[in-house]
């Protein structure tokens, strides 16, 4: 499914040379021997283009799930108050995610079969995987088997979604399999080396990452038959160990810095981004500012304001109060403007700030550490592995949340004008507060082990899971709702600000008030047409892991 497909045939030969892989095919002589140029330019260019990805199904996600909200001074939000997508909204999702995979693919092209290219082969595959989920979980079916084919098929059927999880899973263990046979961790002449923006090579990495994406697959589709029959089986390098950070160089120079600071900081020049127009919800504030949990320490790092950031019950349009004048919501750092100066590296003023908007130099995380180790806890409750303890690995999850949190944007933890260093002290002291507070009902959420049902336990981890993914991978925590239900929501009307993120200006026909998903873009009825399934609806059709099936 290149992005060929989306162009008509006559205009195809013309803009060849301008796809996104198809630039580095006039430095080969012979195709089928890959040059260390080619593909070594290819695989941080990838790895780059699934950084930026991630924030644009961030910027999706953060509006299903009350991350984000419409700003006062700004109008023009449409659908996303209402929920009622047409085949024009989102559609960056669906173009970026295949202009992305056929950078996996060519470099899968190029590589197969070639031993010394071992490395590069198995990363790409597990990257492909990584992408094709994440469509799936928007899109439901999507082209899979017959996609990425160029002009050799520019009309690819559709693949039932099912399969693709299944086949994804097998895909995984195949890189694996590819790294281990090419004699690891033997050099090979080929090494995957600085190319790698994401492990520098570190090949023990991608196989956890791989491991990891299993476990995702199996939990996310527990509720399914989809693997049914299948005995899960994990490499013994284990799960990631720790925030998978992509930077391939990110500074304070035009067209280099890192894509969540473009989008919800400010640009190079610099002006204001998206941050002018979007804030924060009321709902999620409260699992900061003791509505429904105490966490001052996170809301400080999170939020400029900390606790009492500015705020709005989506779809709020006449007292909705308006961005801050001296930077966005997400960024607690000093600087006073969107314009404030960079140190030369990027960084903030002072290299300090930390959060969600660290500076313009900060790597991109694509998996956090936190979101790991829930996964492992739900998956150790549901008897998915058999190792581990549930409670252990819900409170490494919390404590990974504040580490990732409390790091600057070098990626490490400094001195900061906020005080905050000590992550483990201060997320045990979270714990304990909110697990002992006579007036919380739900001391589960903080303290797993007061939990006396699966269901209490699903909900700890998926609200913990929630708070830790706040403004970073929005679309994960939007999955996360649509398959389990949780972050719990009261949806009684007139609809409260801390109750729910459904907006008060829903047009959703559903229970809860929310989408089942968005449409396939308009491209796909203009040029794929006999293949698009057919009656699918935004507030009657759902990907087959929902829970509202």
């Amino acid at each position: 499914m290149k992005k060929l497909k989306y162009i008509t045939l006559v205009a195809a030969s013309a803009i060849l040379g301008l796809t996104s892989c198809k630039k580095f095919l006039d430095i080969n002589e012979n195709p089928n021997d890959p040059t260390s140029s080619e593909v070594g330019f290819v695989i941080p260019q990838a790895l780059t283009g699934t950084a930026a990805l991630t924030v644009t199904y961030n910027t999706y996600g953060a509006w299903q799930v009350g991350y984000t909200s419409n700003a006062g001074g700004f109008g023009g939000f449409g659908s996303q108050l209402t929920y009622n997508y047409d085949a024009t909204s989102y559609t960056g999702v669906w173009s970026a995610s295949y202009n992305n995979l056929e950078d996996y693919q060519y470099i899968l092209n190029e590589t197969d079969g070639k031993d010394e290219w071992s490395y590069f082969n198995a990363a790409a595959r597990i990257m492909k995987a990584l992408v094709f989920q994440m469509l799936v979980d928007q899109y439901n079916d999507v082209p899979y088997t017959e996609a990425l084919q160029g002009l050799g098929n520019t009309t690819p059927a559709y693949d039932n979604a099912e399969d693709i999880y299944r086949d994804l899973y097998d895909q995984l263990d195949m890189a694996i399999a590819t790294i281990h046979d090419a004699q690891f961790p033997r050099p090979l002449a080929n090494s995957i080396g600085t190319a790698d923006v994401m492990f520098n090579g570190d090949m023990t990495r991608w196989i956890r990452l791989a491991n990891t994406l299993k476990l995702k697959l199996l939990v996310r589709a527990s509720g399914t038959d989809v693997f049914n029959g299948v005995t899960p089986t994990f490499d013994p390098a284990g799960f990631i160990q720790d925030d998978v950070i992509i930077n391939p160089g990110y500074s304070n120079a035009a067209g280099k810095q890192n894509p969540a600071w473009q989008t919800y900081h400010s640009s190079f020049a610099p002006t204001a981004g998206n941050s002018r127009s979007i804030i924060t919800t009321h709902y999620v504030v409260g699992f900061y500012n003791a509505n429904k949990l105490t966490d001052p320490d996170r809301a400080a790092a999170v939020y400029r304001g900390g606790v009492n950031p500015a705020r709005n019950q989506t779809g709020e349009q006449v007292n909705n109060p308006p961005a801050p004048a001296n930077g966005p919501v997400w960024f607690s750092g000093n600087g006073s403007t969107y314009a404030f100066a960079d140190n030369p590296d990027g960084s903030s003023p002072d290299k300090s700030a930390i959060g969600v908007l660290k500076g313009r130099n900060m790597g991109q995380p694509l998996m956090l550490l936190s979101e790991a180790l829930f996964l492992q806890a739900e998956a150790r409750m549901r008897g998915i592995i058999s190792t581990g303890d549930v409670t252990e690995f819900f409170t490494d999850g919390v404590i990974a949340s504040f580490r990732y949190l409390y790091k600057n944007s070098l990626n490490v933890i400094a001195p900061n004008p906020l005080g905050l260093t000590d992550y483990e002290a201060d997320a045990l002291a979270y714990m304990s507060v909110n697990a002992n507070n006579p007036s919380n009902p739900k001391p589960y959420l903080t303290d797993i082990t007061e939990a006396t049902t699966d269901a209490q336990r699903l909900e700890a981890i998926i609200t913990q899971k929630y708070i830790a993914l706040n403004m970073i991978h929005g679309h994960e925590a939007w999955a996360e709702y649509r398959r389990t239900g949780y972050p719990a929501i009261n949806n009684t009307t007139p609809l409260g600000q801390y109750a729910t993120f459904v907006s008060i200006l829903s047009e959703a026909t559903t229970v809860d008030r929310l989408p089942g998903r968005i449409l396939y873009p308009s491209t796909e009825f203009q040029l794929n047409a006999e293949n698009v399934p057919g009656g699918v609806t935004v507030f009657g059709s759902y990907v087959f892991w929902d829970r509202r099936n």
